[in-house]
């Protein structure tokens, strides 16, 4: 919600709400500053609502039960879901980029978005992260940037279905796989993505996308593997570093070659990165200066983000990794270079873990080494109606029986002790999860103690 709210401040519009989060405490630096920004906060007790003038955007969380809701509906307020405002602002744009997909999506966002700037199209972002190139001293929380051009870059989600909202000039899809939906309604929601857009950019790479290429409009392909992919990775260029992966990108079009370098590890952001490339060069930019403009891309808050090492060596990580794939994804870039791993995972509700627990549960088995370690606390809780028939407690038996090795902790703190208990020089601590800011300070709490 904070991204959309700056994006309609931008524009003029004024701007108040409420959160549950800021009632109970939680990420109060963050609720400062927007009411700094002339966003005026409202305990989420329906005081906020006033006049039937105003409008009402929820986010798909926000249950109907909740005051702001009930006052909002008997006063007869206009209302609008956080998704269809977005969608509106988007499709009236000159020329929507939407950036779809199960995971990637908010670091293709900001790497198309710093492509974009860097280009002089200064575009409108909407993104699901703070992207560190755009943070300043006026801009610490900035998830959003509003430009005046005519370009609206956003990601564009498909957990809630909302994805069939848009209507881009320019589609951008990463892949497809497991994490809210099952796949059948993902094929349909990306299947129909792709159809209603101008033009499309695809990772061949990925089965699931590839096998939607025939639904898109002059598409655009990419792919690490696929040869046969219009931007692809010479073969045998890879170099990967702990904290970067270099590699060299061929034009099919015209069989040039062009090296990129990046700042962010593991294969799955040189993937992102292809991405980005694809969707500028749709969008009219040189794909010279697409690679270029990411060899100064610095990332996003929370995807690999590494806190520090302490004196001792052990370095923690950031990570917003919650699904099957971003889980991977993490756990093979950290895997490929020495050091023992302890993960933490913080599940992101009860009702992922029953989509994908028996799933998220596979990969930290196959993918850690006898030695790592997981610990998973209980799924984080906000409020509202829960089915809690799938626990961390059953992820953490099926990671077991798998043979890895698991404890579940109920409390956090609990999860904490237990890891600076176990740390030792030269491992890597990865702290995981979604929906919660105050997890970067759990991470760097942790690598405070550990100093």
């Amino acid at each position: 919600m904070l991204p959309l709210a700056l994006i309609l401040r931008g524009h003029g519009a004024e701007i108040a709400g409420s959160d549950r989060s800021r009632d109970q405490g939680r990420s109060a630096e963050k609720f400062a500053w927007l009411e700094a920004q002339d966003i005026r906060l409202f305990p989420q007790d329906g005081s906020g609502i006033t006049s039937a003038k105003q409008t009402l955007i929820a986010s798909a969380a926000v249950e109907n039960t909740v005051p702001e809701v009930v006052r909002a509906t008997a006063i007869g307020c206009a209302r609008m879901s956080r998704a269809e405002l977005l969608a509106k602002l988007f499709n009236a744009s000159a020329c929507g980029i939407a950036v779809g997909g199960t995971s990637g999506k908010s670091t293709v966002t900001g790497m198309l978005g710093w492509i974009m700037a860097q280009a002089g199209r200064d575009p409108t972002i909407m993104n699901g992260a703070v992207m560190k190139n755009f943070v300043a001293d006026d801009a610490p929380f900035a998830s959003a940037r509003v430009g005046g051009g005519n370009l609206f870059v956003s990601e564009v989600d498909e957990s809630d279905g909302s994805i069939a909202l848009y209507r881009p000039a320019i589609a951008v899809l990463n892949n497809v796989s497991l994490d809210h939906k099952s796949l059948e309604e993902l094929r349909d929601l990306f299947g129909g993505f792709l159809a209603v857009s101008g033009r499309a950019a695809l990772n061949l790479d990925d089965e699931e996308t590839a096998a939607l290429l025939p639904l898109a409009r002059d598409p655009l392909t990419f792919g690490i593997e696929r040869q046969d992919a219009t931007l692809r990775v010479e073969t045998g260029s890879i170099d990967e570093t702990p904290t970067g992966i270099s590699a060299n990108v061929v034009d099919a079009r015209d069989g040039s070659r062009h090296k990129l370098n990046l700042s962010v590890p593991g294969r799955h952001n040189l993937a992102n990165a292809l991405a980005a490339m694809a969707g500028a060069v749709l969008a009219n930019v040189a794909l010279a200066d697409a690679i270029a403009a990411l060899g100064s891309f610095s990332g996003l808050a929370r995807r690999f983000d590494i806190v520090g090492t302490s004196p001792a060596g052990v370095t923690v990580i950031d990570d917003f990794g919650h699904n099957p794939e971003k889980v991977a994804a993490t756990l093979d870039t950290l895997r490929r270079h020495p050091g023992r791993l302890i993960a933490f995972f913080q599940p992101h509700g009860f009702g992922p873990l029953r989509q994908m627990g028996a799933e998220l549960a596979e990969v930290v088995a196959t993918r850690l080494d006898p030695d790592d370690i997981t610990f998973l606390c209980d799924p984080v809780y906000f409020g509202g109606t829960v089915d809690r028939s799938v626990s961390s407690e059953h992820v953490v038996r099926w990671i077991t029986d798998a043979g890895g090795r698991a404890e579940h902790l109920a409390e956090r703190s609990a999860c904490a002790d237990r890891i600076v208990e176990l740390a030792r020089p030269g491992d890597r601590i990865v702290v995981m999860g979604a929906r919660d800011d105050t997890l970067t300070g759990f991470a760097e709490d942790i690598l405070a103690r550990l100093s």
